[in-house]
Formats: structure tokens, sequence, C-alpha cells
């Protein structure tokens, strides 16, 4: 008996060294990505210069449980005051599509066309199924060295993260982010992506699912 409890308490004290090494990972991932692009990210219109294109990450227009989704809205309203501030003179819009009954860029194209934002400033992107493929494609399918992220916060870290490993000039703007009691496993989740990303890039060095022929972004001066 004595035998099985020492071997026990190993393979408890084993688990509990697991889980430590783990967690620090996750966390030094984490302050690694968010430290190296922080001074990217801008809150006002003020502090970023004029952008001839802009990159909007997709997320679903409607929560599960129903209504609007927040986080969407708020992203089309920073966009709508990046292009009415003369900001952005185009917009990539890039999500997920895989189904015909889930079309995130089309939700973006009709959000931005209900807030005045005409069809020659947008081009979709119907291909960005994760942040790294919509980041990584805005260069090597959009042919965009520098452009501006927008999405909230805790999630532009990772966005412009990605950027930066492609040699991006990369910046971000930060759209309204929303209240902790209603992000909280949003953010839990971009808490593991972030670690992710590091050993998508780092590790496996993942490319986007969808490549293929460049396509011309037309900016109208």
């Amino acid at each position: 008996m004595m035998w099985r409890k020492k071997w026990f308490k190993r393979f408890i004290k084993l688990k509990l060294y697991s889980v430590s090494i783990i967690l620090l990972c996750l966390i030094i991932c984490n302050i690694w990505v968010i430290l190296k692009t922080n001074k990217y990210i801008h809150q006002s219109e003020l502090e970023i210069a004029p952008y001839r294109v802009a990159l909007v990450l997709g997320t679903s227009k409607g929560l599960v449980g129903g209504g609007r989704n927040p986080f969407f809205t708020e992203r089309i309203n920073a966009a709508a005051r990046l292009y009415n501030a003369g900001k952005v003179k185009h917009f990539i819009l890039s999500g997920d599509n895989q189904t015909p009954y889930y079309n995130e860029p089309m939700d973006m194209l009709d959000a931005m066309r209900a807030k005045g934002i005409p069809n020659h400033a947008i081009t979709l992107d119907y291909a960005g199924l994760r942040t790294l493929d919509s980041v990584i494609r805005s260069k090597k399918i959009f042919g965009q060295n520098k452009i501006l992220v927008i999405t909230q916060q805790f999630h532009a870290y990772r966005a412009v993260f990605i950027g930066q490993y492609y040699k991006m000039e990369m910046h971000a703007f930060a759209a309204n982010d929303i209240s902790i009691y209603s992000s909280i496993k949003t953010k839990l989740r971009e808490f593991l992506a972030r670690p992710l990303a590091v050993f998508d890039l780092y590790v496996l060095n993942r490319e986007p699912k969808h490549l293929g022929d460049r396509i011309q972004v037309h900016i109208e001066d």
C-alpha cells in the first residue's frame, strides 16, 4: 500500500508541475504578444496617419442566443468613423464564408453600406477563416504591405503580431470594447489564441487554408 501512496503523490506532483508549466507558457506568450504590439494600437482617430487600406476583421453579426453582436457593430462603427474622418480610403472586409447560411464579409458589406460607405471603397475577402488567414491574405493575395487593422483592442494585439512576423507595416485602430460581463468568454478564448498564434508562426509556419491568385485592390483617389 505504501508504494501506491508514493506513486499517487508523485503522479499528483507531476500533474501540478505540468499544469504550472503550461500556464506559465500561456502567460509568457500573452505578455510577449501584448508588449511587442501595444504601441502600434491606437484608440483615437487623431493618433493615426491616413491609410489607403484598412482590414476589418470579421465576426458573426448575431449572438447565439439572439440579438446583434456588439463586437460586429462596433467594428463597423469604427470603420465608418475612420472613413468619414478621411483616415481610410478603402476597406478589405475579411471573414468566414464556409456555408451558404453564414457569410461574414457580406454581412459586413451590408452594414457598411448602411453607414453610407460606397461599394467602390470596399473589397471582400471570403477566405478569412481565422485572424491568421485574414492578415496573411491581406499581404499575399491583396498585395498590402502597409495596412491598418480594425478590431477590438484585445484582438488587435494578435493581428498586429502576425503582421509583424510577415514584415508588414501594420497598426491597429481599436473599436469600442464591450463590457467585461458580455465579453469574458471571448477574452478568455483570446488568452489561448495568442499562444496558438505563436505556435502557428514559429513552430508550424502555418499558411492560410486558402491562397490563390493575386487580387487587385482598386482605390479611388
